[in-house]
């Protein structure tokens, strides 16, 4: 099996068995969340059970889909442009070539893209994709298809994902969907829908596969996953309304990240996205108690000031942030801690920047993904709030945003200096054939040569530099450690 991800794109192209050539053959690509990258490779598998080869060549395609992202304007302009990218080698290739379009940005503009994209034969939202067949044989028959309607319970959780972006050392295992959250910026709760969970046994015999393939590490997967709930299924929203059983025999995060960590000891376990009001003192405890867990939380803040939390509708404060990274900190003082910012949120004045540039300062983020507010139909704030920070203002901020965490990223790289530390070798070094490359615990990339290592082992490495983003070591055996 074999894949190609161009980076620049953030998208993927996907190869699978290539032996009938009879079959049709699919390109997929796939843009924005972690999330999105797991689906297409439900969408796979899927497919592939429908007779579809999935290939690298666009220009080869009978279908091609596009997985798309909708949580900034930016995204959704990639994918159009995207779009007129595939016309062009539909009008100089293949004039039959269909094409679909996948995801939040589907879930968002439903019928309106078959009236805006011209090119546009099929329209799928995320939890839709078992009806593909159906909606491929529309197609087929010369009809426009569209299913968008988000589902109360599915979970793809009967569907065995072709793991087509994963190197074969690391995979993504879903556990939750849909997130209740909703915060005034983001359209994911009406993209994706309420939260439901899936049955921990069907995730253990998803990971019990993974580890008979030799995969070394798996991230556990939701938009929002401290709010995992398994109480025999339906909507977390509903729990209240369970009976005594059924909340007494509950598996909420922390317990089914305890099993899993406990079930596959020699198994790397990372887990993301965290919600600050959700992860429990009982998840940090459970990550400091296992080895194998990882110890890196991906944890967004959006903004550092009180007030602008409270227009976001961020259901934690200031206060209560900074008590939870001390607490994570006083239990794992070497947990990496990395953040989403968003800049410009409307009203944001030049005190709430500093607010936020303050929270910086005192959690010294390893990582950071930060962005200028960008206004999304639909969403409370673009229906109740003047986009109203300047460009330019918003510009500045995001810039010394930008600076901070890079300073605070090469202080936290650089303290790795002299350190051994254990990497999980994932693939071969972009700027060197003869170094390999892979992740520490904290989610920090280190390169060292390769000597007789190979993809998918585990090796000390003795940290002897850094650049701005990547550490620089040599293996060391047992006695060079001590």
């Amino acid at each position: 099996m074999e894949k190609i991800i161009d980076e620049k794109k953030q998208g993927e192209a996907l190869l699978l068995n290539k032996s009938d050539k009879n079959k049709r053959k699919l390109f997929i690509e796939s843009y924005g969340c972690q999330m999105n990258f797991s689906d297409s490779e439900v969408v796979a598998s899927i497919m592939a059970s429908e007779g579809f080869n999935t290939t690298n060549k666009l220009e080869e395609a009978d279908l091609v889909l596009v997985n798309t992202c909708s949580i900034r304007d930016k995204a959704e302009q990639t994918v159009r442009k995207r779009l007129e990218k595939y016309n062009a080698v539909k009008q100089s290739h293949n004039k039959n070539m269909k094409v679909g379009v996948l995801g939040c940005m589907a879930e968002r503009l439903k019928d309106k893209f078959l009236e805006e994209e011209k090119i546009v034969d099929l329209v799928v939202g995320p939890d839709a994709y078992k009806d593909l067949p159906n909606l491929i044989k529309e197609v087929d028959a010369g009809r426009d298809a569209v299913n968008v309607i988000l589902s109360r319970d599915e979970t793809y959780a009967d569907v065995s994902p072709v793991r087509l972006q994963s190197n074969g050392v690391s995979a993504f295992v879903t556990i939750t969907r849909g997130c209740d959250n909703m915060c005034t910026f983001c359209v994911v709760p009406f993209t994706r829908g309420r939260e439901r969970s899936r049955d921990p046994q069907s995730i253990i015999e998803e990971i019990d596969d993974l580890v008979t393939k030799n995969f070394k590490e798996i991230t556990l997967l939701g938009q929002n996953v401290d709010s995992y709930l398994w109480y025999g299924g339906g909507l977390k929203k509903d729990f209240e309304k369970a009976s005594d059983m059924q909340k007494a025999t509950a598996t909420d995060f922390a317990k089914l990240l305890d099993m899993v960590a406990i079930k596959y000891p020699k198994l790397r376990l990372r887990f993301t996205t965290s919600n600050p009001q959700d992860m429990t003192m009982a998840v940090i405890d459970v990550m400091s108690k296992h080895s194998n867990i990882c110890k890196y939380i991906h944890l967004p803040i959006q903004s550092g000031s009180d007030r602008i939390l409270k227009e976001m509708n961020r259901q934690h404060t200031r206060e209560q942030y900074m008590e939870l990274i001390t607490n994570i900190k006083k239990r794992m003082p070497e947990c990496a801690i990395s953040q989403d910012i968003i800049v410009g949120f409307p009203t944001e004045t030049e005190q709430d920047h500093k607010d936020t540039l303050s929270m910086m300062e005192f959690v010294q983020y390893e990582y950071g993904f930060m962005f200028a507010y960008s206004e999304r139909p639909g969403t409370m704030a673009a229906r109740k709030m003047e986009d109203d920070v300047p460009q330019e203002i918003k510009k500045r901020r995001l810039s010394e945003i930008i600076d901070l965490q890079q300073k605070h990223s090469g202080e936290r790289l650089e303290k790795f200096i002299g350190q051994t530390v254990e990497i999980l070798i994932e693939k071969e070094s972009k700027r060197s054939k003869e170094q390999w490359s892979g992740r520490t615990t904290q989610n920090a990339v280190a390169v060292f040569p390769k000597e007789n290592y190979k993809v998918g082992d585990f090796v000390n490495v003795k940290i002897d530099s850094c650049t701005s983003a990547t550490l620089i070591g040599h293996a060391v055996d047992y006695s060079e450690n001590n």
